[in-house]
């Protein structure tokens, strides 16, 4: 059985969640989000635990869905956060996360994510957050092998839905990572539409039509214009000021809506899982 039949639909809908990514990043993201979730497209959340900005969203993002965005990188040159556990492999020479996931790849111990990882998601259980879903900041939960082991493992942990690339991503990939959640009974999107530095305007309109029946993701990354936003990134600034404006957009709200599209968050996936 499809997992929109598991849901509840018929065989041929189409869902759609539209996340809000780096929550609790700054305080102008999580203006931002929380605009897009209360008056906007996006229909969830994920929280950035390390962040000094994610104590403040607790409390902002209260009754919203929120998931907990696992960490393991710090990618602003001049903004720079740390674990939670302290552990070394997981911080560069400045006593930082790294900056890509690729010095994450290179030095972290794989029990120093996990613990790691557990840790965020038990702040934000400890901070009231009821969290929906796990995902990953830059991916670096998905993309090699060993720490998406973690990843499962804490999503069956803590019975909590995952966000998976798609099936083309995935073969990319090589491993067979969806496989591998399903069988440790695991519920994730069918499908996630995401291109970092393309418009993501651009990018829904010309691939949400081509998509059949399931469960597929959008992410955004929404931060109000400002000085902070631009005090901290100095290089991709305007991604993250259309990703604000795509999630006020009534045009593409209706676009969502004319594709046959019904929103949904992860929180009947997670309800869906914890049944099982």
């Amino acid at each position: 059985m499809s997992l929109v039949e598991r849901l509840g639909y018929g065989p041929g809908q189409r869902l759609l969640i539209v996340n809000c990514d780096d929550v609790g990043s700054s305080h102008a993201a999580n203006l931002a989000c929380f605009e897009a979730m209360t008056s906007g497209l996006a229909t969830s959340g994920t929280l950035m635990v390390p962040c000094a900005w994610a104590r403040e969203a607790v409390d902002m993002f209260v009754g919203l869905d929120l998931g907990v965005h696992l960490t393991l990188t710090a990618e602003y040159p001049g903004y720079r956060w740390r674990s939670l556990t302290g552990a070394a492999s997981l911080h560069d020479a400045d006593g930082f996360l790294p900056a890509t996931a690729a010095e994450v790849f290179a030095h972290a111990r794989v029990e120093d994510v996990r613990a790691e990882c557990r840790a965020q998601i038990e702040q934000a259980l400890a901070w009231g957050v009821d969290a929906t879903h796990l995902d990953s900041h830059m991916g670096a939960n998905q993309i090699d092998p060993r720490f998406f082991e973690v990843y499962v493992e804490l999503a069956a942990e803590f019975a909590l839905p995952l966000r998976m690339v798609g099936p083309a991503m995935e073969a990319r990939l090589g491993f067979p990572g969806r496989e591998r959640a399903a069988a440790a009974g695991i519920v994730f999107n069918d499908e996630f539409v995401s291109r970092w530095g393309h418009p993501t305007a651009e990018l829904m309109r010309s691939v949400l039509p081509g998509l059949g029946p399931g469960v597929a993701e959008v992410n955004l990354h929404p931060v109000h214009d400002g000085p902070e936003l631009r005090g901290y990134d100095k290089r991709e600034p305007q991604i993250r000021i259309d990703d604000h404006a795509v999630a006020m957009d009534r045009a593409m709200a209706d676009f969502i809506v004319g594709q046959g599209f019904a929103a949904i968050s992860f929180r009947p996936l997670r309800d869906l899982q914890r049944a099982a």
